[in-house]
């Protein structure tokens, strides 16, 4: 029986957008309960992602930053939402979220530690919380700090930006 390979990117994004949907559909208004729950669960998932840069996890206890930015090059405005994942190696060992400290600054100037989800070897940022409303040709700047906090810590950065309908 022929078997085939799902690619991590791919199973960190269903597992994300699944564990995302019962939280929308638990948290839409009352004058929306007459919708079909799947209806509005679909229309809350990304319909494609754009990868940004990826860089090398830093293997010193040193805090890094990561800046990326994505131009919204269309006529319309855009609903995104920028996330970042940290694949491990190939073939282990896989991160643990206790292995980094991930941060992003505030429009107020301070830093905020994010949570970071686990499957398969990715650590990733959640999306819905992420989301904003992208203008016709204006650019989202995103800077982040990220701290290895084990020395035996491997793995890849890899911004990415969510686009929804």
């Amino acid at each position: 029986m022929p078997t085939r390979t799902i690619p991590r990117r791919a199973l960190v994004l269903t597992v994300a957008v699944l564990t995302a949907l019962p939280t929308v559909a638990l948290a839409a208004p009352a004058q929306a309960a007459s919708a079909p729950p799947a209806a509005s669960a679909a229309a809350a998932a990304p319909v494609r992602f754009v990868d940004l840069p990826d860089a090398a996890l830093p293997t010193d206890r040193a805090p890094h930053r990561i800046t990326f930015m994505y131009r919204n090059d269309t006529r319309t405005d855009q609903t995104i939402a920028p996330q970042i994942l940290v694949e491990s190696p190939e073939n282990g060992p896989f991160l643990s979220p206790s292995d980094i400290r991930l941060e992003q600054l505030g429009s107020d100037g301070h830093w905020r530690t994010l949570w970071l989800g686990s499957q398969t070897g990715t650590l990733y940022t959640a999306l819905i919380p992420a989301k904003t409303v992208l203008h016709s040709h204006h650019t989202l700047t995103e800077r982040y700090r990220i701290t290895v906090l084990h020395s035996s810590a491997r793995g890849t950065v890899e911004p990415r930006i969510a686009i929804y309908a």
